[in-house]
């Protein structure tokens, strides 16, 4: 029997992935907050969260019961929370993509697929590295997605460590340093670790 699937996400660029599970699967997409009424009247048999703005509650998380997975385009535990393409390269941090199931912290939940990726920082931008994130979480999933519906994949525990970034962390860094996402990267480095220095000397 078919799977009943809710689609969450806010972003264009997930579109694609949307129309290829639609093809496959009966597949519902919702923009909004969910609410648990309105998960209890769809009954989905898994949510898939991509580019998704919303907190996923615990009642939700409760309510599916560990069918509510994730598409992150970082490679967990590195890099949670917002931005992580920005972060990755100015840490220097792990780079890849995660599909991993979603519990009450914020991209914390046991993994499913993982998949690293490099970059030559010199040629490329954070736009074209964000699309080659995505397209990479996208194939990613295209290829276990079978696996992932059915249950066949045994989820595994992050490893401990990592790093986590909020919303304020980018906004903070976005005011103080001039940058714009189609920069080269290696630019970027450069002045972000001008500005760590200047910053750790008026500390």
């Amino acid at each position: 029997m078919a799977k009943n699937i809710l689609y969450l996400t806010n972003n264009s660029n997930t579109a694609g992935l949307f129309e290829w599970l639609k093809e496959r699967y009966p597949t519902e997409l919702c923009h909004d907050a969910l609410r648990l009424p309105q998960l209890e009247q769809l009954k989905p048999d898994i949510i898939i969260s991509y580019n998704y703005k919303y907190i996923i509650g615990q009642e939700l998380i409760s309510y599916m019961d560990g069918r509510i997975i994730n598409l992150h385009i970082s490679l967990l535990p590195w890099n949670r929370g917002a931005n992580p393409n920005f972060w990755s390269f100015v840490d220097d941090t792990p780079k890849g993509v995660t599909i991993h199931q979603i519990n009450a912290g914020l991209d914390k939940g046991k993994i499913l697929c993982q998949k690293e990726c490099f970059f030559d920082a010199e040629k490329e931008t954070f736009l074209s590295t964000y699309d080659k994130l995505n397209e990479t979480i996208v194939a990613l999933f295209k290829e276990n997605c079978q696996d992932i519906m059915g249950g066949r994949i045994v989820p595994r525990e992050q490893p401990s460590g990592g790093s986590y970034h909020s919303v304020k962390d980018f906004q903070e860094v976005e005011s103080q340093l001039d940058f714009a996402w189609s920069d080269n990267i290696a630019l970027v480095q450069s002045k972000y670790k001008t500005f760590k220095e200047a910053q750790m000397k008026r500390e």
